[in-house]
């Protein structure tokens, strides 16, 4: 997400008129980010592997569609928090297709697995790990610590970088290359790597 190719201020203002209540301010959103939440959804599948059955404009429309069904106006403070929503629902509707696919295939040799890249585990292969176990393992480090799971989010699975997460989650560099070594050390041990 270098580049963006989103209006920033266009975007910011179909937000707070969705805040402000109005009905087609959430497609506008949708529409002003597309081509952004494409980019981050390239990313997600590229994270896991990919899917013959779940492209990139397969896990847009289908994020759209989980806020479009929620309860209420989604609220967002800004286009950062849109997008790490953005990025949290698309890693949810992956591991929903990882556990239909497992459920199909009662752990057959399609299951749905992740290759961690050498960036997330820098001394480790590239040995497949389940997308279930994965997820298990985020929210085990979530239940400890909310903002290291926050931190993956942004850096493994949306592909930002140091700079972005801090600027997305409003905190210091520093404290985001802290916290995304101790998540992935975290992270190592609980995978049993």
């Amino acid at each position: 997400m270098d580049a963006s190719p989103v209006d920033p201020t266009a975007l910011a203002a179909a937000i707070g008129a969705l805040a402000d209540g109005e009905e087609d301010a959430l497609d506008e959103v949708f529409h002003l980010a597309y081509e952004d939440l494409r980019g981050l959804a390239r990313s997600r599948l590229r994270a896991v592997g990919g899917d013959e059955m779940l492209n990139t404009t397969a896990l847009v429309h289908e994020a759209f569609l989980r806020v479009r069904k929620r309860d209420g106006s989604p609220r967002w403070a800004s286009p950062k928090h849109f997008f790490a929503f953005a990025s949290k629902a698309m890693r949810h509707i992956l591991v929903d297709h990882a556990r239909r696919r497992k459920a199909q295939i009662r752990g057959g040799p399609d299951l749905q697995q992740v290759t961690l890249n050498s960036w997330m585990f820098a001394d480790e292969s590239e040995d497949p790990i389940d997308l279930l176990e994965l997820d298990q393992a985020l929210k085990t480090l979530g239940e400890r610590d909310p903002r290291l799971e926050r931190v993956v989010e942004c850096r493994f699975f949306s592909g930002l970088t140091s700079q972005e997460t801090a600027d997305t989650l409003g905190m210091s560099l520093r404290t985001v290359e802290r916290d995304w070594l101790r998540a992935r050390t975290y992270l190592r041990r609980l995978l049993g790597r």
